[in-house]
């Protein structure tokens, strides 16, 4: 008899509820607070729309969000160990949040109450969209069938091709919440310019800067391409998506920028559309438009 498996993520993995539902995956969500007082559950107590539509009446209001507690994964993978079902959690990377460890200190407790729960939890060492990419392949894993052990082990082997390549609309929002790091080199914000960004192994890096929105976007499919030739991409091998946050439209005309590299060099013919959520949004702002690829597990 096949093993059951439930994979488990935290708020940052931005997959629509539907999907979640669809794919059985559980979310432990984030909190957002737009006053430093109030926080409510992303996705549950706050609309993502609202999120970012608040984000935009309101610019020079800087929203901050508040992991999960231990008590939140712990109200999840109880039911879970007492039924006896094996569970892979994964969490935003470590150099972002703080999840992991709140999910960690859950799983203490869950082994001390169950020692022969099956309960990995993994650093995604990744984010967003690029996040929910990776949650997927998982679930494309057992879906498959695949016993748990080598399900883990193959997840963890995916890890390091994932990328992120985007672009925001000012860096006023990463300075703000303390995420300039590697970004620190750019001139300030009252250049106009947009930023152009990689993300991989948790961390963000300078790819350069364009001067106005139209030549960013262009510029996140070039460094798309860059990518795929380095990696020699085959068709079949990876699994990509377009992240955005406030601007549907705009997403949509982003997607046609790539329509013809991703058919061509990875075999997509639909290119699916995430919306970015707000524990990502903090710091890119309403304005986030990007791409996530990363190597598919069963490949």
């Amino acid at each position: 008899m096949q093993e059951k498996i439930q994979i488990i993520s935290d708020g940052s993995c931005d997959l629509p509820k539907k999907l979640t539902e669809a794919r059985d995956i559980k979310v432990v969500p984030f909190y957002v607070s737009f006053d430093s007082e109030t926080y409510l559950k992303e996705m549950e107590e706050l609309d993502i729309r609202e999120f970012y539509q608040k984000m935009v009446d309101n610019p020079t209001v800087f929203p901050k969000t508040s992991m999960p507690s231990v008590d939140d994964y712990y109200r999840v993978f109880e039911p879970l160990a007492k039924e006896g079902t094996a569970m892979i959690c994964i969490c935003i990377t470590t150099k972002f949040s703080g999840s992991m460890q709140s999910a960690n200190t859950a799983k203490d407790m869950i082994l001390e109450q169950y020692p022969e729960a099956k309960l990995t939890v993994i650093d995604a060492t990744v984010n967003t969209v690029l996040q929910g990419l990776y949650v997927l392949e998982a679930c494309r894993l057992r879906d498959l069938g695949w016993e748990y052990e080598r399900l883990v082990r193959r997840i963890l082997e995916i890890r390091e091709s994932g990328r992120i390549f985007f672009t925001i609309a000012s860096i006023d929002y990463l300075k703000h919440g303390g995420r300039i790091g590697k970004l620190a080199g750019l001139a300030g914000s009252a250049l106009k310019i947009k930023p152009l960004i990689t993300l991989k192994t948790g961390e963000i890096h300078n790819s350069g800067i364009a001067r106005n929105r139209e030549k960013s976007m262009a510029k996140v499919v070039e460094m798309l391409k860059a990518y795929l030739d380095e990696v020699k991409a085959e068709p079949g091998e990876y699994s990509f998506a377009v992240g955005y946050g406030y601007d549907y439209e705009e997403a949509c005309r982003f997607k046609e920028m790539l329509r013809d590299l991703v058919r061509e060099r990875l075999g997509i013919e639909e290119i699916e559309i995430f919306q970015i959520g707000a524990t990502i949004g903090v710091h890119t702002g309403p304005h986030p438009i990007g791409v996530g690829i990363i190597r598919r597990a069963d490949v």
